[in-house]
């Protein structure tokens, strides 16, 4: 019986438009980049997408692998059209999402700030930390709301790191919004198991606010005395850094809430 000779073939294989590949750099030009996608055939990174992706492309070199997403089947050249800012959007925020379910805090430096909070930037993808999902000792504890002053108090947290979770995120509306207060609620929780309503603390007020006044006790807890738990005391006003006693009325999860009449 005749042995046969396999004979292999090179059969090239379309992508579908919108498909991450990898592949292997050929080439690069002044304003193009040339991959090698195996059995997908030849791709290319060029025009706009080059320009936008320069810093990534920036030392790459032959033999090089990289990961793109697939924009067009076939260019002029017959070759397929790449994007590498596209690849690395979808997969950071696949990561993001990954992250989320998980529950995973990071560190994240702070860019930016409004009056309606703080702008970070994650895996190169904007997103934001809203005032009301701050820690209270990053609160922006300012007298009638004024929405300047706010943001001027927010100002100074920019540059900073802050460990932060992903509340929510939605990649078909860019929506990527974080939360400090959930990356430290389990250690809050667990440092307020030593504590319980009807315990008098000794504290230092941090912030004074419409709604009452904010008091840091024990190991960086923080709590709030609400306005009608303040005594009327004209002759002897609350101020930042005073010392005070404070009677616990209730611990709702992380939430602590003060009383100075009570505590007297």
């Amino acid at each position: 019986m005749k042995s046969l000779k396999k004979i292999k073939l090179d059969v090239v294989c379309p992508p579908r438009v919108g498909e991450i590949v990898e592949g292997t750099v050929l080439n690069r030009e002044r304003s193009a980049l040339y991959v090698d996608l195996g059995a997908k055939g030849i791709g290319v990174i060029f025009g706009k997408e080059f320009f936008n992706a320069k810093n990534m492309l920036k030392g790459l070199e032959t033999g090089d692998k990289i990961t793109a997403k697939v924009t067009d089947l076939e260019t002029e050249d017959g070759m397929r059209e790449l994007s590498l800012m596209e690849a690395s959007q979808e997969m950071a925020w696949k990561e993001l999402a990954e992250a989320k379910e998980s529950q995973e805090s990071f560190d994240v430096l702070v860019t930016g700030a409004n009056k309606g909070g703080l702008l970070l930037r994650v895996k190169n993808i904007n997103g934001f930390l809203p005032t009301s999902q701050l820690l209270p000792e990053h609160f922006p504890k300012v007298e009638g709301a004024d929405g300047a002053k706010i943001a001027q108090e927010l100002q100074k947290l920019v540059g900073q790191n802050i460990t932060i979770r992903i509340f929510d995120l939605n990649p078909a509306e860019n929506k990527l919004i974080f939360s400090e207060k959930t990356a430290k609620r389990e250690k809050t929780e667990e440092k307020l198991t030593n504590y319980q309503a009807g315990e008098v603390v000794e504290g230092e007020i941090s912030g004074i606010t419409t709604f009452g006044a904010f008091v840091v006790f024990g190991e960086g807890l923080e709590g709030l005395i609400p306005s009608a738990e303040i005594p009327s005391d004209e002759g002897n006003p609350l101020t930042i850094g005073k010392k005070v006693k404070a009677k616990i009325i209730e611990i709702a999860k992380d939430k602590i809430y003060l009383s100075i009449k009570q505590a007297e």
